[in-house]
C-alpha cells in the first residue's frame, strides 16, 4: 500500500454480506408478479446506489412512464421482510479479516448505500455490527455512488484523511466513489465483474476476503 492506512472502509451488500443475489431474486419476483420486464443490464447498474439514485436509472434507461414505485414497494417488501428478521451470510473471509483488524490499529467503518435503520438490523443479525465505529448511509448524503460523497463524509467522522484510508467495494459504483475520494481502493467483484474501464482506475482487485488478510500482515 502507497501510504500508511489508519482507517478501513467497507461497503456493506454483496461485500461483507452475501445480500446481492438474494436482493436480485427478490426483485425478479416483484417484476414477475407485477407482470413487469427490466433488461438484466438496467439492474446492474443500479448495483451500490442509494435509492434516490436508483429510481433516476430507471427513469433515464426505462421512460417516466415505467411504473418504478409500486415496482420498488413490493420489491422492498419482499426483500426487507427477509432481512429485518434473518442474517444474511457473511461472504468468504469477512470475519477473519474483521478479527485481524480488530487488533491492530485501525478503525473500521461502513459506507454503505443502504439506509441507516436496515443497515444497522443487518449487520446486527450478521453479527458484525460492533466491529465499526460507525456506519455512513446512503441517506445522509445527497449524492449516490459513483459520487465520493459517503467515503468523505465517512473519512471526516473518522478524523481521517482519505489518502490514509482503505476502501472494501464489490461494484463498480462503489469503486468508483472510493477513487474519487482518494482512497486506496480493494475490489471483491460479486454480481459484476470488473470492466476495461474499470480496471484503468488501476485498483487491487482480489477473490475474496482472505486475501486482503495479507496487506495487513
Amino acid at each position: 500500500m502507497s501510504k500508511p492506512i489508519h482507517a478501513a472502509i467497507f461497503d456493506m451488500d454483496g461485500l461483507l454480506l452475501d445480500s446481492e443475489r438474494l436482493c436480485r431474486s427478490y426483485f425478479l419476483d416483484a417484476c414477475s408478479e407485477l407482470q413487469l420486464s427490466v433488461p438484466e443490464s438496467v439492474y446492474l447498474q443500479i448495483i451500490g446506489c442509494n435509492a434516490q439514485r436508483i429510481e433516476q436509472i430507471f427513469a433515464e434507461q426505462l421512460g417516466p412512464d415505467f411504473p418504478y414505485h409500486p415496482l420498488r414497494e413490493r420489491w422492498m417488501a419482499l426483500y426487507q421482510g427477509h432481512v429485518h428478521n434473518r442474517a444474511v451470510a457473511l461472504r468468504e473471509g469477512v470475519r477473519e479479516l474483521l478479527e485481524l483488524l480488530a487488533g491492530l490499529p485501525i478503525q473500521l467503518a461502513v459506507a454503505t448505500s443502504t439506509a441507516k435503520e436496515l443497515a444497522e438490523t443487518k449487520l446486527r443479525l450478521a453479527g458484525l455490527r460492533d466491529y465499526f465505529s460507525l456506519i455512513t448511509c446512503g441517506c445522509e448524503v445527497a449524492h449516490s455512488k459513483p459520487d465520493p460523497e459517503i467515503y468523505l463524509l465517512a473519512a471526516s467522522r473518522l478524523g481521517v484523511a482519505p489518502e490514509h484510508c482503505i476502501a472494501f467495494e464489490d461494484s463498480a459504483n462503489g469503486v468508483r466513489a472510493a477513487h474519487a475520494a482518494n482512497m486506496q481502493v480493494v475490489q471483491v467483484p460479486d454480481l459484476v465483474v470488473p470492466d476495461e474501464s474499470l480496471l484503468a482506475l488501476q485498483h487491487r482487485v482480489i477473490p475474496s476476503l482472505n486475501e486482503a488478510r495479507q496487506l495487513f500482515i
